[in-house]
């Protein structure tokens, strides 16, 4: 994802290259976390950054429009769903774990349903344990992911359908 300063002179591109990396940055932050909304203001500009399950962003550059970024639905959504259910994809890469130690059982197995917001699995990135939370209610399909394996970004790690 990229966001393009558009319409500027060489020294507002600087000043907007910098804080558009820094939006961009709390977006990849706030991709692994259950924080649904974040507001910032500084300097004049206000930002909002808001999700809800099942949103993807969308970015925009607007010369002169300084409005929240918001989340709405792409095509990504409509990728992921399909004959197998909705996927359930790993915001980070890490290792992933499908039940919280070694001796208990299963956040889930296949035929369960779940509902949003109910943990699924972990993902190990760099010694922090990150719940990965069902984006939509249904009966678990598929478990992708391998438990104790590395999970890249964007991996699918269970399918789910919707009910």
């Amino acid at each position: 994802m990229g966001l393009v300063p558009v319409g500027m002179d060489n020294m507002d591109t600087q000043k907007q290259s910098s804080w558009l990396e820094r939006i961009e940055d709390l977006i990849h932050v706030l991709e692994g976390s259950t924080i649904g909304e974040l507001e910032l203001s500084e300097a004049g500009t206000e930002i909002i950054i808001r999700r809800s399950p099942g949103m993807v962003l969308v970015s925009s550059s607007r010369q002169g429009n300084t409005g929240p970024l918001q989340m709405q639905a792409g095509n990504g959504e409509r990728e992921q769903r399909n004959a197998q259910g909705v996927a359930i994809i790993a915001p980070l890469t890490g290792v992933y774990y499908s039940a919280a130690s070694p001796t208990t059982p299963p956040f889930v197995a296949i035929g369960d349903i779940v509902q949003v917001g109910q943990v699924v699995a972990l993902i190990e990135a760099m010694k922090v344990f990150n719940e990965i939370q069902a984006e939509v209610a249904g009966r678990v399909l598929a478990l992708v992911g391998k438990n104790g394996q590395v999970v890249q970004k964007g991996d699918v790690l269970l399918r789910i359908e919707p009910v």
